[in-house]
């Protein structure tokens, strides 16, 4: 008698304990992607060993500076591409890359300088291209209205990359964007030589803390269909190895005026 009495129990809580699980499913929020590889463990060494798709990881690693506030993320970027490309190439780089500001050398020697002819976060900002206040938050015009803009959003980001000479090509990753044509496009750009892929994505996409962000990418492993992010930005996050339709996900996010994307960088001298 008692198994029959626990067993008709059951049977009318089975049914409210799945509509009380299904709604606790429904209302919680996404699923956060699969586990990130993370650079220094061992999976990350056999993607990266058995990767025909890296040509950009060396020369970028060479290069590779981390940022030192949470907002230059983009100029960080940028002056890794900009070093990358031309320190060390014939004709070297103008001598004023200085990476302090001028009068800070006042107390100099007439002729003397220095500094080496190299890119940094704090020189690749010019006049042609979003000043360092307004990186910072000075306010600017965004459809009419003054307002803090802090960072680099996409077109700003190719902007400051042109500004310097080079050839760049943007890629709004907009809510139809083609991701096999998108995928075909980066990974044909990390096998080859002398040009580069930079992302700007949303962080919490990909199950990591804060909100947007720009880094470059150093290669892609066909096996585990994942790309490497050489993260600027250490003291938040490590490099990490995502999978391209996660990554592509955390691309088609909106920011500020338009989705975020990539730019595929190269010389344009």
């Amino acid at each position: 008698m008692k198994r029959k009495v626990v067993v008709l129990c059951l049977a009318l809580l089975c049914p409210l304990m799945v509509v009380s699980i299904e709604g606790r499913a429904a209302n919680s929020p996404a699923s956060p992607p699969a586990a990130l590889v993370e650079w220094e463990s061992g999976e990350s060494i056999e993607r990266l060993a058995r990767s025909s798709h890296k040509a950009d990881f060396f020369p970028l690693s060479n290069h590779f500076i981390s940022q030192d506030n949470s907002i230059f993320c983009g100029p960080v970027s940028s002056a890794i591409v900009l070093n990358a490309l031309r320190l060390g190439k014939k004709g070297g780089l103008p001598r004023d890359r200085h990476s302090i500001a001028q009068y800070e050398m006042a107390w100099l020697p007439p002729g003397a300088d220095p500094f080496y002819g190299k890119y940094t976060p704090n020189n690749v900002l010019n006049d042609r291209s979003k000043t360092r206040l307004e990186v910072l938050g000075k306010p600017i015009l965004i459809n009419g209205d003054a307002k803090s803009d802090f960072g680099l959003q996409l077109h700003q980001l190719a902007q400051v990359l042109s500004s310097h000479g080079l050839k760049v090509v943007a890629r709004v990753v907009d809510d139809d964007a083609d991701a096999t044509a998108i995928k075909r496009e980066i990974v044909a750009n990390l096998a080859s030589r002398d040009d580069f892929v930079l992302v700007n994505y949303k962080r919490r996409a990909l199950g990591q803390k804060g909100g947007g962000h720009i880094s470059p990418l150093g290669a892609y492993d066909e096996g585990s269909d994942s790309f490497l992010i050489m993260d600027v930005n250490p003291n938040r996050a490590p490099w990490v190895w995502v999978r391209s339709d996660h990554l592509i996900a955390a691309m088609r996010t909106f920011d500020t005026v338009e989705n975020r994307g990539y730019l595929l960088v190269s010389d344009g001298e």
